[in-house]
């Protein structure tokens, strides 16, 4: 059983010149995107049939490209990908690249924070419906005040959002992985080492092609939404 992580302080709230332009200025707040190469046969297995492993591959690509739009758009210490794969043209201006470590999902977001200091908010790439309004809570500069978590819920049971004030890997390793009750055993570990936990909104993670649809009528605007629309399931041809 993970040992308890100890509760930490609150980070100091940096200071505000008279007029501050939000976005231009650093936040507080490193922001993690846990992601693989968008390669076919290899991301978004789920969602063929109906679609070829080279269409899932776009809308892969184009749930990515969404995501750290939405990230990018927000003020941060520091915009990492932690990838699983080899970065390509889908990666905009302004993000690092750190290689995920090997081992379960678990053990992998562990890596993540571990290789975080200060506050962190780590995102996967399958929930392209985010937007900056979304994660603005987590990023804005008072984020930390009375706060020492950040959750954010999936609507599979899962989760698409984890900020720590303080990252502590104990926190994740051993958190069972891709089942329904991962979320909840997720911020119950959160709860039980004393942390103070805030919520950001459930959003529903693209797993299968009902996944698709519902994630791109909800962020009709986007890359992920003109990518879906222009592709044609197999079932159709």
């Amino acid at each position: 059983m993970t040992e308890p992580a100890h509760r930490p302080g609150r980070p100091g709230r940096p200071e505000h010149p008279a007029q501050p332009d939000r976005l231009e200025r650093p936040g507080p707040t490193t922001v993690l995107v846990i992601a693989k190469e968008p390669v076919p046969g290899r991301v978004k297995t789920r969602l063929t049939p109906p679609y070829t492993p080279d269409e899932a591959a776009q809308l892969a690509e184009a749930a990515l490209y969404d995501t750290l739009q939405a990230v990018r758009a927000m003020p941060a210490r520091r915009r990492v990908v932690v990838l699983d794969g080899r970065p390509g043209s889908w990666l905009p201006a302004g993000f690092d690249i750190r290689q995920q470590c090997d081992g379960g999902l678990d053990e992998r977001l562990a890596a993540a924070f571990a290789g975080s200091a200060g506050p962190t908010l780590l995102i996967g790439m399958d929930t392209p419906q985010v937007t900056p309004q979304l994660l603005a809570p987590a990023l804005d500069f008072d984020a930390w005040d009375d706060c020492d978590a950040w959750f954010g819920a999936a609507e599979d049971g899962g989760f698409w959002a984890l900020g720590l004030a303080a990252p502590d890997p104990r926190l994740l390793r051993g958190v069972p992985m891709s089942t329904a009750r991962t979320g909840a055993a997720q911020r119950a570990r959160l709860t039980a080492a004393g942390l103070r936990v805030r919520d950001l909104p459930p959003l529903r993670d693209v797993d299968t092609a009902d996944d698709a649809e519902r994630v791109a009528a909800a962020a009709p605007a986007g890359r992920f939404a003109a990518t879906l629309a222009r592709l044609t399931p197999v079932t159709g041809r």
